[in-house]
């Protein structure tokens, strides 16, 4: 069983999606966990410069740069603090690469606030383990387009000439929802 972080602990939560952001700072501060909210990777670091928090949850994907960036720049400020990716785009080497940079652990979307205090309580990629089961042959397909799709940074249509794709078979691909391990 993990143990939550004690309440008054402060975060920093960092997600794109405002309806998201907003209803987990609410859940969270009500939980008594003082939360600052940031949209994008700039607002994030001034937030984080202006008062340190205690724990920061970051969103994988955002506009402009990525959470992965943004949790690099956070681990180069304070090597110390406890961070959270959240993803919708979750995947196991995706996950792993968090943790090599730094994350305490890996939390898929949609996630509610006991799964992100209960992350801060485990140890190191404990999730990552529980998911380490075979994934179905859909699931490694959409795994590795989306790790070409990162290694071109987000060009379709280079990612599409290395996977050796027409483009829009990969932009199909890209539209559906990732499938189930």
């Amino acid at each position: 069983m993990s143990r939550a972080p004690p309440p008054g602990t402060t975060l920093l939560l960092v997600d794109d999606d405002d309806t998201l952001r907003e209803r987990l700072a609410r859940a969270l501060t009500a939980r008594g966990y003082p939360t600052v909210t940031a949209r994008d990777y700039d607002a994030a670091l001034a937030a984080f410069d202006a008062e340190p928090p205690d724990l920061a949850v970051l969103d994988l994907k955002m506009p402009g740069r990525s959470g992965l960036e943004l949790l690099r720049a956070l681990k180069d400020r304070d090597p110390d603090v406890p961070v959270i990716v959240l993803s919708g785009y979750g995947s196991i080497p995706t996950a792993v690469d968090a943790v090599r940079l730094g994350a305490l652990d890996f939390v898929s979307k949609p996630a509610d606030v006991d799964a992100i205090l209960a992350a801060f309580g485990r140890e190191v990629g404990a999730a990552i383990e529980d998911d380490l089961a075979p994934p179905s042959l859909a699931r490694t397909e959409w795994e590795h387009i989306q790790r070409v799709l990162t290694e071109c940074g987000g060009n379709i249509s280079e990612a599409a000439r290395r996977l050796r794709m027409h483009r829009r078979t990969l932009q199909r691909k890209l539209g559906k929802h990732p499938p189930r391990a």
